[in-house]
């Protein structure tokens, strides 16, 4: 799938969910998983963004993206020290 059609259809479901509410605890809590896994997509958007100024990058996947949505900045700083002591 396309990036831009997985994006939209989290953003859909999210603005789903805020109309809508969820009044299941369930529902309730993959909604704020999705809204995390969204906003650490974000972040790893402007690493990247204001990396490229250095010649640095950081993948986009769903496990990074869950990792820097759930820690928020440590979790980046952390994926960053994997990626330059471990992987390169």
């Amino acid at each position: 799938m396309e990036p831009v059609v997985v994006i939209s259809l989290l953003g859909a479901f999210i603005f789903l969910l805020l109309i809508v509410g969820a009044p299941m605890k369930p529902l309730r809590w993959l909604g704020q998983g999705a809204v995390r896994l969204l906003i650490g997509a974000l972040f790893l958007f402007f690493l990247n963004t204001f990396g490229g100024l250095v010649d640095y990058n950081l993948p986009i996947n769903i496990f990074t993206a869950t990792i820097s949505g759930f820690l928020g900045i440590p979790g980046i700083i952390a994926l960053i020290f994997v990626d330059i002591m471990l992987i390169s």
